[in-house]
């Protein structure tokens, strides 16, 4: 049994939660209001979403590997989804590097990472992405995975590099240093 798929999810006050017959899949759809928006998620086969007065819970048919695996990750992402839509979720990141810097272009934000050429970062809908200082960036949003997503696609612009350490890289993220070729010794 999946210990993740079997815990119910609690329902704050201000969100309401709506699963309705249909979809990508034929399954169900789960669509959770709150004050911050609204986010949607299609259920495959195979797993049952109920809602009852303020819990949620997920279940599934049978014991397959594939189901099981399905009931401990949709019952993540609601319990995302009904967290989300009542807070913010936030990433930073941190550009280190001579020379390395950002500015912001309205919701989009133009970086200098040692390329000939500056990049231009577009942020998707529903996505804020912020330039704190020259060197800080801040990702904001409702939904979790699309927040870590734009995370790791501005990371991917110039990953940390091993020997001096320059690029893009999360708030505190520790990068494992190698040492530089050293001279010959005859």
């Amino acid at each position: 049994m999946s210990k993740i798929g079997n815990k119910t999810i609690t329902i704050p006050e201000k969100v309401t939660v709506t699963v309705e017959d249909g979809g990508n899949y034929g399954n169900q759809i789960v669509k959770v209001n709150g004050p911050l928006g609204e986010l949607t998620q299609d259920i495959r086969p195979g797993v049952k979403v109920e809602v009852k007065e303020n819990e949620i819970t997920v279940s599934r048919d049978s014991d397959e590997p594939q189901i099981r695996a399905y009931h401990g990750l949709y019952r993540s992402l609601i319990a995302n989804m009904v967290d989300g839509v009542g807070k913010v979720y936030e990433k930073k990141l941190e550009i280190h590097g001579v020379g390395y810097r950002g500015a912001q272009k309205g919701n989009d934000i133009e970086l200098s990472l040692g390329f000939s050429h500056k990049v231009l970062y577009k942020a998707p809908a529903g996505i804020d992405v912020k330039m704190i200082d020259e060197t800080t960036i801040s990702i904001t949003g409702v939904d979790k995975q699309m927040v870590g997503q734009v995370a790791a696609q501005i990371r991917t612009l110039r990953k940390p590099e091993p020997y001096k350490g320059k690029g893009v890289r999360y708030l505190g993220e520790q990068v494992k240093r190698k040492a530089g070729k050293t001279a010959a010794s005859k």
